[in-house]
């Protein structure tokens, strides 16, 4: 069986490209086939405008490794979101190092969307094995959604296959890629 689906590029990465993943991403989730959403987001800011924008279509939680804005926070909880700051970063714990370079490979945003994935499950944030939008981006903003299994880091390369990590579909990604140092 064939499914046609569209993809988003842009040509640099960067905040400029968040509303145009916001349309990506809404028009993906009227399938109905999506669990939640799970949006990067340091401040807070990104996690509102997607929460603004996609409230009550599904279950939206907002991941930051940093505190959020008590603002921003307060207000993704207003909407309807979960917000969760100051979290781990799995991608960034020893023996990890290729699994983050690998997913840098395809963009800074790629890699952030994979690891709220992770910290979003391993936190009970997110139902696991289940689809979810995830959403990224490089510095601030989002540039960057994908549709993954919902995993918890633990079971990221586990042997049943139905519980492994998957990367499902490319919504939204820059083509010029930001290496970090």
């Amino acid at each position: 069986m064939k499914i046609m689906a569209e993809i988003t590029y842009f040509r640099n990465y960067g905040p400029q490209n968040t509303d145009e993943v916001i349309k990506a991403v809404r028009k993906r989730v009227e399938r109905n086939d999506i669990g939640a959403i799970v949006v990067a987001s340091t401040s807070g800011t990104t996690g509102v405008k997607f929460l603004t924008e996609l409230k009550n279509r599904v279950p939206v939680v907002v991941v930051s490794h940093k505190e959020m804005q008590s603002s921003h926070k307060d207000h993704i909880i207003e909407l309807g979101g979960k917000a969760v700051d100051k979290t781990h970063l799995p991608l960034h714990t020893e023996g990890m190092d290729d699994v983050r370079e690998t997913f840098r490979t395809l963009g800074q945003g790629f890699k952030v969307a994979v690891e709220v994935i992770l910290i979003a499950a391993d936190k009970g944030l997110i139902d696991p094995y289940q689809d979810v939008v995830s959403i990224g981006g490089t510095g601030t903003g989002a540039d960057t959604a994908l549709i993954a299994r919902a995993t918890p880091t633990k079971e990221i390369f586990n042997k049943d296959e139905n519980k492994k990590l998957e990367i499902r579909e490319i919504l939204a990604m820059p083509l010029k890629k930001k290496w970090w140092g």
